[in-house]
């Protein structure tokens, strides 16, 4: 942006601000011209570009539909609107967004990108797929294009051809960690001598961005790791979990804090206060607990089901909490039709997501162990699946998980082992207060007795025993997860031990699992009071 008579001195001052990443010169500036012209649309969409890049989506949001309101041909900003909407996890709403956008530009891969993305949240994935062949048919050289259809062809089952398409990102761009990342991602990918010194050679290269720097560091912990050289596995992902913690925001406080107010909240006397207010629709099945617990292979489990449909992790049941300020505490006023009409609401928005006729779904968010009262009260028939793994492997595997968005508490050892803790001290409530409403898989127990726990499983979700449940990795269905590669084969015990080589440095963990940790499976006895 050129200081033209077009454009104020002060907003090109504030463009050249987050040119530079100087965001905190930036924001004045910007602010202080809108205060002079609240109608300049350019600044507004700079503002809300400001507010994305420090993760204040919903104030990015809200500027841009001002921006799109003064100024309905502003495609940039419809642009970054819809962009804004997907990273929100409201795919929907992007897609419609984007039909503008790409009708008005056609010319830009990176809105068909988008749209792909969107499609494939949604579940549209043959869609999606046709159009990055046509977009890449027609820009061939776009690195990120061709890593984002390297996603989608992993999300179906296609891993040699996803495979491919991140070789070639990483030909046309060798610095791109996030490639590199996804092919460690895939857990069955081994890096060799040439894969290792190109990314060594990456990490060491002047101006490298933050962003490809803990990619790799992640991609070559993973490679380290494989090689059995668990020290220098250890440093990489330290460093590379160092570097993502300066871009997230997490207070351990405020999430012990939350499971207090919600033991406090949901006694045995409210819960009986609200039985059967709620929506009756027995349809949900939720999986929750922590992330690389087990509940992708329990998902797919109940999915090779006749009468179960998999979708993925759908952010519903937070997206419903986060309207009350005061949850969970607003939850003690909530009346009996505001309790059906959210578990209505619910099943109206999962809509979406259904691809066939089956009569139950999956949804698989593990963060959703937070609300499983809110979601007894709301949806009293559903199904619900604690997927529990021994705290030093799961917390572990959390770490060394590079997560695309969310899970903010699981770059730091400590911060891993508060959240586990809390996690089961309010599954634990959860248990005490409701005998029985809650089924546990024990990962480990999965692995050691598969058929003993397949069947228990599908007795407690009502289901007859069907074959293909045990013949779970035949099942061809898309996975969007990390373990997508890992459900497509027999299962198996080596993800149970996996944490040992690296005991050495596990101290801040144990320390915060604190009483935790030795009881495993069962909890500390304080817990169930």
């Amino acid at each position: 942006m050129a200081a033209t008579g077009r454009y104020p001195p002060r907003l090109v001052e504030a463009a050249l601000a987050l040119n530079d990443n100087a965001l905190h010169v930036a924001e004045p500036l910007l602010k202080q011209h809108l205060q002079d012209d609240p109608f300049d649309v350019a600044a507004i969409r700079m503002l809300a570009e400001l507010a994305g890049r420090i993760g204040r989506y919903k104030d990015a949001e809200s500027l841009l539909r001002r921006a799109v309101e003064l100024s309905p041909g502003f495609t940039a900003a419809r642009a970054n609107l819809a962009l804004v909407l997907y990273r929100l996890n409201r795919p929907a709403e992007a897609i419609e967004q984007l039909e503008r956008v790409v009708a008005e530009d056609p010319d830009n891969p990176g809105h068909a990108n988008l749209q792909a993305a969107a499609l494939g949240r949604v579940g549209d994935f043959d869609e999606a797929i046709l159009l990055y062949d046509r977009v890449l048919r027609d820009a061939p050289d776009q690195p990120r294009v061709w890593m984002s259809y390297g996603h989608m062809l992993k999300t179906v089952g296609r891993r040699q051809e996803g495979v491919d398409a991140y070789r070639h990102a990483i030909d046309l761009t060798p610095a791109l960690g996030e490639a590199w990342w996804s092919l460690a991602n895939l857990k069955t990918v081994k890096f060799d001598d040439d894969d290792m010194a190109a990314m060594e050679a990456a990490l060491a290269a002047p101006g490298l961005s933050d962003e490809d720097r803990f990619h790799l560091d992640f991609a070559l912990g993973k490679a380290f790791e494989d090689r059995g050289q668990a020290e220098p596995a250890f440093r990489h992902y330290a460093a590379g979990n160092a570097l993502r913690k300066t871009r997230q925001v997490y207070d351990a406080d405020e999430t012990e804090r939350f499971v207090d107010r919600s033991i406090t909240l949901f006694s045995a006397d409210f819960f009986a206060a609200g039985a059967g207010l709620g929506c009756d629709a027995p349809d949900p099945i939720f999986i929750l607990g922590m992330p690389r617990a087990g509940s992708t292979l329990v998902e797919q489990i109940l999915a090779s089901h006749g009468r179960v449909e998999g979708t993925t992790e759908l952010p519903d049941i937070p997206a419903l909490a986060r309207r009350d300020a005061n949850y969970p505490d607003g939850v003690g006023h909530f009346t009996g039709e505001t309790l059906r009409a959210l578990g209505e609401e619910y099943l109206r928005r999962t809509r979406i997501q259904r691809r066939t006729d089956r009569p139950l779904f999956i949804d698989k968010l593990p963060n959703n162990w937070a609300h499983v009262p809110l979601i007894h009260l709301i949806l009293p028939n559903a199904k619900i699946i604690d997927a529990r793994r021994h705290p030093l492997g799961c917390c572990f595997s959390n770490f060394k998980q590079h997560f695309a968005r969310g899970q903010a508490f699981s770059y730091d050892l400590s911060d891993l082992g508060r959240y586990y803790r809390d996690y089961v001290r309010l599954m634990a409530h959860v248990d005490a207060m409701l005998p029985g409403r809650v089924h546990r898989v024990i990962y480990e127990d999965m692995v050691d007795h598969t058929e003993r726990e397949v069947r228990a499983l599908l007795e407690y979700c009502g289901l007859d025993f069907e074959p293909a449940c045990l013949a779970f990795h035949e099942t061809e269905r898309a996975v969007r997860t990390a373990s997508s590669e890992q459900v497509r084969q027999p299962i198996f015990r080596d993800a149970t031990e996996a944490w040992k080589p690296f005991e050495p440095w596990l101290a801040p963990l144990k320390g915060a699992l604190g009483d935790v940790l030795d009881p495993y499976p069962a909890v500390p006895a304080a817990f169930s009071l």
